[in-house]
């Protein structure tokens, strides 16, 4: 793939399934069910969802991060199709796959927790680009990284710190380096303020939305929490039980469910706003 590559939505799903494969006696697990959506070029795309509606799932499907967190189960394609930046992904080669992920960001759950604790965070933004080119020039490497941690907002005197002296926010905008190291043309933050404090939240997501506006990449922006979608996304997808349940602009899915879960969302939405309204 190439910058050039051609194709018309980064992101285009045709009545996507997508299951685990069964383990021993159990049948396979259905995750996502005919999910058919299109994301623009430049997009940010929020999927909304409580815990086990697909969110991850399709996080994982769509950056080629294959298997959940800590486990080596991948979710299949069992039916439809998803094409990401123009390849398909039911049944892609692991050369097409490779060049995927190349152009795919992933900022996954609790990035910045579980970054490798031995590393400096010099290191740990240039270990992607030395995965990649392992003989990459070191003066270019250095200035490379450098303007990454600018880029996210952060002094330059962390470059020789480890994650364990820096804050849950230093680390998690670390990761967002990371994962924006490579240029990629998407990115897929899968609840990109798990374990962030609470003090730091909209400064984090506010970066994402300013950093997407700056280098004008596609992003996938997924949460249970609606005031962070609200903050940085163009519009949202509702998920619930792996179905999508809504989809359109913030104001637009609320303003007219057809979902009993969405209809249930905005009522506790308008009942939150009356309370506001009171205090």
């Amino acid at each position: 793939m190439t910058r050039g590559a051609a194709w018309t939505f980064p992101i285009a799903m045709d009545d996507l399934s997508v299951s685990y494969p069964a383990h021993g006696a159990s049948d396979s697990f259905a995750a996502l069910r005919g999910i058919t959506l299109r994301v623009n070029p430049g997009e940010v795309l929020g999927v909304l969802g409580e815990s086990g509606s697909g969110k991850s799932t399709l996080a994982r499907v769509l950056s080629g991060s294959g298997g959940s967190a800590g486990t080596d189960v991948r979710p299949l394609i069992t039916g439809g199709e998803a094409t990401v930046l123009g390849l398909r992904l039911r049944g892609i080669s692991r050369r097409k796959l490779a060049r995927l992920t190349l152009e795919v960001g992933m900022l996954a759950q609790d990035a910045g927790q579980t970054l490798p604790a031995t590393l400096t965070v010099s290191e740990l933004v240039a270990e992607p680009v030395l995965e990649r080119d392992a003989r990459y020039q070191a003066g270019a490497l250095r200035a490379l990284v450098a303007t990454m941690v600018d880029a996210v907002r952060l002094p330059l005197t962390v470059l020789t710190k480890y994650p364990y002296e820096l804050s849950s926010g230093q680390r998690q905008r670390v990761a967002l380096a990371r994962s924006l190291v490579l240029g990629p043309t998407l990115l897929i933050a899968d609840e990109p303020l798990a374990g962030v404090d609470v003090t730091v939240r909209d400064a984090v997501v506010d970066l994402i939305g300013e950093l997407q506006r700056e280098r004008a990449f596609t992003a996938v922006v997924i949460s249970s929490d609606l005031a962070v979608l609200r903050r940085v996304t163009d519009r949202i997808a509702v998920l619930h039980q792996g179905v999508l349940v809504g989809l359109g602009t913030i104001d637009e899915v609320f303003a007219d469910p057809w979902h009993p879960y969405v209809a249930e969302l905005a009522s506790a939405l308008t009942q939150d706003g009356q309370h506001d309204s009171d205090t």
